[in-house]
């Protein structure tokens, strides 16, 4: 699998003292869930007879590639703080034979159409697997996109070890229902607080908010 970065001066980095703090004082990351209003996809997901799953899944992609501090990554051999050019969802299929998950890479793409039509061809494939498959050796600029489909749920939290400085976001997102008229969903957003404080965790809430907004008034 191809992909490019830049590496960034940790000198010049704009969250550098923060960087450095939480990259060797104190080691740690940053998660939050909080509910969003998905009814205008969820109308629009039925009204084109369209997928709501994938088509979040394209929004949440969107955001993540929408600034640098998403896209972050490190180098542990070489010590270097770097930057993706794109970074893309790991996504996953559940088996309900086994009760097991399979990862499945599907790679960005701005273009709507082009994104639907690979996300979905990737999941058919994934169905006829009962292997687990993680190859994050391979896929080092893809993040965690997994759907918490059985349950709509108020809280979420991920942890990794402390010590390891894992920098790719982690989202997850539950069911929605329907609240006061509106359709709400909770996401979770989990990322390194090395990379990223309250503020960027937050953005990302605001970010799918204003991205659902568009996408389902441009696709009207």
């Amino acid at each position: 699998m191809k992909y490019s970065y830049k590496v960034v001066d940790k000198g010049t980095y704009y969250r550098k003292d923060v960087f450095r703090h939480f990259s060797e004082d104190c080691k740690c990351s940053v998660s939050m869930t909080a509910r969003i209003d998905v009814t205008d996809l969820v109308n629009h997901s039925k009204k084109t007879n369209t997928k709501f799953y994938l088509n979040f899944l394209y929004v949440l992609s969107k955001v993540m590639n929408s600034r640098e501090d998403y896209r972050m990554g490190y180098l542990w051999q070489s010590d270097e703080l770097i930057c993706y050019d794109t970074v893309n969802p790991t996504q996953y299929v559940f088996h309900e034979d086994t009760e097991t998950c399979t990862p499945v890479y599907t790679e960005y793409d701005e273009d709507y159409d082009v994104f639907y039509h690979n996300a979905f061809a990737d999941l058919e494939r994934a169905k006829e697997s009962r292997e687990y498959g993680l190859d994050s050796a391979n896929h080092p600029n893809w993040f965690d996109a997994s759907y918490i489909s059985w349950l709509s749920y108020d809280s979420l939290n991920i942890e990794l070890p402390d010590g390891y400085l894992f920098f790719a976001p982690i989202i997850n997102w539950g069911k929605y229902r329907e609240e006061n008229g509106r359709y709400v969903m909770p996401v979770s957003v989990r990322l390194n607080h090395a990379i990223a404080d309250g503020y960027l965790v937050a953005n990302v809430f605001r970010l799918l908010q204003q991205e659902i907004e568009a996408f389902s008034d441009k696709s009207c």
